[in-house]
């Protein structure tokens, strides 16, 4: 006798008590599981770009300021302008740059932020470009 030829002639075992298990199920028993949860999001989380805060130069810095000074000056007028602002991101160092049509309200000085019509709140510090028809036609 060699190998399984006492048992091969068998007949095969049915349950009387448990009904028979689907091919799906019994595959599904040997189907990989998360063994480490939480691993899938991190390696996603890991795998996310974001973006490096850029360092403006004196001479952007300047103009940022000037824009900063004509915006003061027009802020009665309500001016609509594109405003590039930086926003960190929550979980790991960087994060990304986002621009906005927005309409000024008001800008505080002391908070150091633009307020908007519809009452959105924007750093100055956060802020590294302005746009818009205000700062193209500014003193003609």
């Amino acid at each position: 006798m060699n190998g399984y030829e006492d048992i091969i002639g068998l007949p095969h075992f049915v349950s009387k008590d448990r009904k028979h298990m689907s091919n799906r199920d019994r595959a599904a028993q040997f189907a990989p599981f998360a063994a480490l949860t939480g691993y899938d999001e991190s390696i996603n989380e890991a795998a996310r770009m974001v973006d490096a805060r850029i360092e403006l130069s004196e001479e952007e810095k300047q103009d940022l300021d000037r824009k900063f000074m004509i915006l003061e000056e027009s802020v009665k007028d309500r001016p609509e302008v594109v405003i590039t602002y930086f926003v960190p991101d929550r979980k790991k160092k960087g994060g990304m740059y986002l621009s906005e049509k927005i309409t000024i309200r008001r800008i505080d000085c002391v908070e150091r932020v633009i307020i908007t019509a519809d009452r959105k709140r924007y750093r100055l510090d956060d802020i590294d470009d302005l746009d818009g028809e205000l700062f193209r036609n500014y003193g003609k």
